[in-house]
């Protein structure tokens, strides 16, 4: 019996019972948990400093967070509702409308031998005596009427009645077929009208009228003064109710 205790107690002091694994591994998982605890929380503090710079977190950001606290992380909800997207305003329509004026003239770049006066309620074109008539004659001269077809496609637009007026100096003149200037004013004017008429304008809006001297650009004292009184101008009525 001695024998037996005494070799039950050598067998006790060498014999050690070996511990079970997961007790010996106990301190390595806790150690684990907390590193994965302070990564989590180094992504979170991360994540918030970009939001307060007004950046939103990546997706990828958030998911690689729930991955590092092994799937136990659950996704933060935004603490704010998010900005809503500003939607741009369309732009307000151009207004397209045109007044009477502006569709009575396409096009007023008809040349130096063309003087264009814009008044309230109609469009004056004045040419020269000189342009379109040999002196003391009616009869239009060829360079004349190329003056006159560059006008006419500005006439023709629009359908405004057009006034044909006839202007002299105050130098008489004394012939068989003009006995004064107003003749010849008169008859300068029908010439221009008949020609308008020719080349497709209406009669229906088409007038003539002899002015002779009476209403003067400039002074008669002088040759440039009786220059620029001798002329014909072209009135398009851009109102409907002008007489």
């Amino acid at each position: 019996m001695n024998g037996q205790a005494s070799q039950g107690s050598r067998f006790s002091r060498w014999h050690i019972e070996p511990q079970r694994e997961e007790e010996q591994e106990a301190w390595l998982i806790t150690y684990l948990d907390m590193l994965t605890l302070l990564l989590v929380m180094l992504v979170i503090m991360l994540a918030l400093a970009g939001k307060g710079e007004g950046q939103q977190s990546e997706p990828a950001m958030i998911e690689a967070t729930q991955q590092a606290a092994g799937d136990q992380l659950v996704a933060l909800q935004p603490s704010a509702s998010p900005i809503p997207s500003i939607v741009p305003l369309p732009a307000p329509a151009a207004d397209t409308q045109q007044d009477d004026t502006s569709e009575a003239k396409p096009d007023l770049a008809l040349g130096d031998d063309i003087e264009v006066i814009v008044n309230d309620g109609s469009i004056s074109f004045r040419i020269s005596s000189e342009i379109l008539f040999g002196s003391g004659r009616a009869e239009l001269e060829d360079a004349g009427l190329d003056v006159i077809d560059r006008l006419v496609p500005t006439l023709a637009a629009g359908g405004h009645r057009i006034i044909v007026e006839g202007h002299t100096d105050n130098l008489p003149i004394q012939t068989e077929r003009f006995p004064s200037n107003w003749e010849l004013s008169a008859s300068r004017a029908s010439s221009v009208v008949r020609y308008l008429q020719l080349a497709g304008i209406e009669s229906t809006r088409l007038s003539a009228t002899g002015y002779a001297d009476t209403r003067p650009l400039a002074d008669n004292g002088d040759e440039q003064g009786r220059a620029s009184n001798r002329r014909v101008e072209l009135i398009m009525q851009t109102e409907a109710d002008k007489p």
